[in-house]
């Protein structure tokens, strides 16, 4: 039998076939795929093959096989370095929740994140929520960060969860798709879901006061049928967005504005910091790049993620 995974508690994996039909399921031995050191051999999104078998007349499936991924996002393991772990798979939009305040979140946190949708080939959308919120200074900001990143070729809605501002446009863009919706905890992602979906009623979380970030609510991926021919990928609140297995000269090939000038470089190779005649810090001095986009790409190619990782990566 073949479906499609739509929960993973770790050990055991909640499979949908196409039919509806909905089974528990573990996985059998261990699962080898290619060039992924991971933690969690199956993911939210996989399709896979199952058998069925019963056990105290309960019917349970074993994973025998995951088909080939189109894409998959992941972050690093919290405390095994070398490993990864895959958040989900075989998503078609990747909706990136992003506040100024309670919680802030950086523009280094949204590089990342989009430069790891750019590596593994999955569409990005900036959401700025909580635009109810912020004052003409703030929404002014809003509107500046909006810019840098339109400019680049990312779409970017200003919305709101609670009062449902703009929400009709972020449905537009899930129709027919898989969707997955990320950021800090607190972000909203949580309030976001049960206005698009009211029936899935999620649990939300407020903000502590005290450490002016969210309260963890969801514990592991999910997926979940909407009634407007879409789904959505529900995941865990994170704090840090790891690049992983990217090599020096690459990275700049996942920044959209740095590839597009890359040809224009004296040479081939240009990491884009010292050389002579390099395109990319010709444009930054020209105030053509953003240099919080420069900024975010020299911190991830000075390997500072490993000590954003160690520091402020684990859920707390």
């Amino acid at each position: 039998m073949t479906g499609t995974v739509y929960k993973s508690t770790g050990s055991w994996y909640t499979v949908k076939t196409n039919n509806g039909k909905v089974y528990e399921c573990r996985i059998k031995g261990k699962f080898r795929i290619k060039g992924i050191k991971s933690t969690n051999p199956v993911a939210v999104g996989d399709l896979v093959d199952f058998k069925l078998e019963t056990k105290n007349d309960q019917e349970t499936g074993v994973i025998e096989y995951i088909h080939e991924r189109h894409n998959y996002i992941i972050r690093k393991s919290v405390n095994l370095s070398k490993q990864t772990h895959i958040i989900a798979s075989n998503v078609d939009v990747v909706f990136l929740l992003i506040t100024l305040n309670n919680p802030t979140t950086f523009t280094t946190f949204i590089d990342r994140f989009l430069v790891t949708a750019e590596a593994y080939g999955i569409k990005a959308v900036l959401l700025f929520n909580k635009i109810d919120t912020y004052n003409e200074d703030e929404l002014l900001e809003i509107k500046y960060l909006a810019a840098i990143y339109r400019k680049i070729g990312y779409e970017c809605i200003g919305i709101s969860a609670k009062t449902g501002k703009n929400v009709d446009k972020v449905k537009a863009i899930m129709k027919n798709k898989v969707s997955m919706f990320s950021g800090h905890s607190g972000v909203g992602k949580s309030t976001l879901v049960n206005t698009i979906a009211p029936g899935l009623s999620l649990k939300t979380a407020e903000i502590s006061d005290q450490h002016q970030q969210g309260l963890h609510t969801t514990t592991f991926a999910e997926m979940f049928d909407l009634n407007f021919d879409a789904k959505i990928i529900d995941t865990p609140g994170i704090k840090g967005f790891g690049v992983v297995d990217m090599d020096k000269e690459e990275l700049g090939d996942y920044f959209p504005e740095f590839f597009e000038l890359k040809s224009d470089c004296k040479f081939n190779n240009c990491l884009h910091i010292n050389e002579p005649k390099c395109a990319v810090k010709e444009a930054l001095d020209n105030e053509e790049i953003a240099w919080s986009r420069y900024k975010s790409y020299l911190q991830i190619l000075e390997g500072e993620e490993e000590h954003y990782r160690k520091n402020n990566y684990d859920d707390e």
